[in-house]
């Protein structure tokens, strides 16, 4: 038996697996590395986060990964460098962080990469009816693995897709195994770039759960309060939208387009939420000029209507009750206090962090393909009665030799 497969083998026997999870999401902060000891699997895993940091990205990174970006037409040369350098990046964090952690890489099982998307396109937005739903995210787990010395798994969105999926969100995967508990409604709302949240009725019923995006998150808001406030690259404890004033003309012409019409699940990037969607909704509004506090104003309430409308659809077309459901946040999002408060003003629901379920919510994603990753080496035996979720194990497998 080859080294390396019978290395595998061996992991996957272990009652508990050392794995860190990686995240690195659309709103270009950094690499959020999770530590995480889990045992079991399915609806049987356990999850301990023994370590977390997040590890900002420089100016210097951002600028590279944006010229890439959510972008039709790129430099096509620079795309395969990046997929190279962000791997050799994302290795180097890891490695640094273990050191500062005083943890030998020895000791990690499985490392599991999310990788850095630059592109999420499913076939609502490309409309090319020959091609498929598509998504790319660069940073190549071979790197990761030669550079740690550990197995790494890479790639998760592409089985989804492969099975009929959009690539993503993946989050109920985990948010099923982890968080799931018969007798209680819950939805797992996660608000990072892109807003999405997991919807996990009482029954446990897999046919009824689904994970969905919901729309912008805090990518608008990030992307604005960058153009006008240089010294700024986000809106902290929306000091600024507090300031502004709603232009509600503003706010319905942004919510006026065909993604929020269709109906659940389904998916979105910054290929859709971006600069020129904001300017052609300040156009229809015949906006010449607008505040900047009133232009962040709007645009913090429309990630907060377009969420808790979703939330109201889902909840008024099943047999619960709304009032009944419990909503757990998480996210960058869920720290902004005026996305918050207008959640909770606009639905009748009790609101908590992940943190109140024992995960904390800065690090839940990257703790969910640290899931992902235990599922494929020790699980995968569970089935979700969904076509809506598709029953497959996921992830590239990449050996350091």
């Amino acid at each position: 038996m080859n080294k390396n497969i019978e290395a595998l083998y061996q992991i996957a026997q272990k009652e508990t697996k050392r794995i860190i999870g990686l995240m690195s999401g659309t709103s270009l902060d950094g690499l959020d590395i999770a530590l995480c000891e889990i045992s079991g699997s399915g609806v049987n895993t356990n999850v301990k986060l023994a370590q977390f940091e997040t590890v900002s990205y420089s100016e210097e990174i951002k600028t590279e990964i944006r010229k890439v970006f959510a972008q039709k037409n790129i430099d096509f040369q620079h795309l395969a460098l990046l997929n190279e350098w962000i791997g050799l990046l994302h290795a180097g964090m890891i490695n640094d962080t273990l050191k500062k952690w005083n943890i030998p890489a020895s000791t990690i099982d499985l490392i599991a990469s999310h990788g850095q998307t630059v592109l999420h396109a499913p076939k609502f937005l490309h409309q090319q009816e020959k091609f498929p739903n598509a998504t790319l995210q660069i940073g190549d787990g071979d790197h990761i693995a030669v550079k740690t010395r550990v197995i790494t798994l890479s790639d998760f969105r592409q089985k989804h897709v492969a099975a009929g999926g959009e690539g993503a969100p993946l989050a109920v995967y985990g948010d099923y195994f982890l968080f799931g508990k018969e007798g209680e409604n819950r939805i797992m709302l996660n608000i990072g770039g892109i807003a999405n949240f997991t919807y996990l009725p009482a029954a446990l019923k897999t046919e009824e759960t689904f994970v969905t995006d919901t729309g912008t998150g805090n990518t608008l808001i990030d992307l604005f309060v960058k153009k006008y406030f240089f010294d700024k690259s986000y809106d902290k404890d929306a000091e600024i939208a507090k300031q502004g004033t709603v232009n509600q003309v503003l706010l319905e012409n942004l919510k006026d387009n065909a993604f929020f019409k269709k109906g659940f699940p389904k998916t979105i990037g910054q290929e859709l939420f971006n600069a020129e969607y904001v300017e052609l909704a300040l156009s229809k509004s015949n906006l010449t000029d607008i505040l900047a506090p009133d232009l962040l104003a709007t645009l913090t309430r429309f990630t907060a209507e377009t969420i808790a409308e979703a939330i109201q659809f889902a909840i008024e077309n099943s047999s619960y009750k709304i009032e009944d459901f419990k909503i757990y946040l998480s996210g960058g999002g869920a720290n902004n206090p005026l996305i918050v408060q207008w959640l909770k003003e606009l639905l009748p629901c009790s609101f908590f962090k992940s943190n109140d379920l024992g995960i904390n919510s800065d690090a839940k994603e990257a703790i969910l393909f640290a899931v992902l990753a235990n599922e494929t080496v020790a699980g995968g035996d569970f089935k979700f009665n969904s076509v809506k979720i598709p029953s497959v194990t996921m992830g590239k497998i990449s050996f350091p030799d």
